[in-house]
């Protein structure tokens, strides 16, 4: 009886693990959802997983390009807002995912991001790896942003400017010499 009694708690648990993250939402929907921030030809390939606010990850589908996704709808200040990455990148993911979602102030979070850079606890995104980020108020306003990690680079060692606007043509760094330098691309 014991045995049959930890089975049904075990596949109650594996059902709570598969369940949509919104109500109503069906896993083919989380991931076609997730999807819309990948170029169109990496999309049908790129594993789709989801994240619980401690940064642990359920697979919610398989990738074979080495790209994956995730919705960050459920983060604070965030309405619609989806992502994709290398899979190189999920451990720099899951440690933004879990500060995100920590409840921390603005400038608290500043400050963590700032600590963990100081002292090498900073995860490091895979260098030339793009973030495609797709965000707005919903999904027919969201506007598409990518970047390319290019972590602890500076405009001397890329040739790039450290400053830029979303208006003027011409790529940029942001962040130069951190963990989190990236290559600005505007109107992407």
């Amino acid at each position: 009886m014991r045995k049959t009694h930890l089975t049904a708690i075990v596949l109650a648990g594996a059902a709570l693990l598969a369940a949509p993250a919104a109500p109503g939402q069906t896993v083919e929907e989380e991931i076609a959802k997730a999807t819309m921030a990948a170029p169109a030809a990496l999309r049908a390939n790129a594993a789709v997983i989801r994240l619980a606010a401690d940064g642990a990850e359920t697979v919610l589908r398989e990738g074979s390009n080495g790209l994956m996704c995730w919705d960050r709808s459920d983060e604070p200040s965030r309405e619609f807002a989806v992502q994709c990455t290398s899979e190189e990148n999920l451990a720099r993911v899951k440690q933004n995912r879990a500060w995100n979602m920590s409840g921390m102030s603005a400038d608290e979070l500043r400050a963590t991001r700032e600590a963990a850079e100081a002292d090498g606890t900073r995860e490091v995104s895979k260098f030339g790896s793009a973030y495609y980020s797709l965000s707005g108020a919903d999904a027919e306003s969201a506007n598409l942003h990518t970047t390319i990690a290019v972590p602890f680079a500076t405009a001397e060692t890329l040739g790039l400017p450290d400053a830029g606007s979303y208006t003027q043509a011409g790529a940029w760094i942001m962040e130069a010499g951190l963990s989190a330098a990236h290559i600005m691309l505007p109107g992407q």
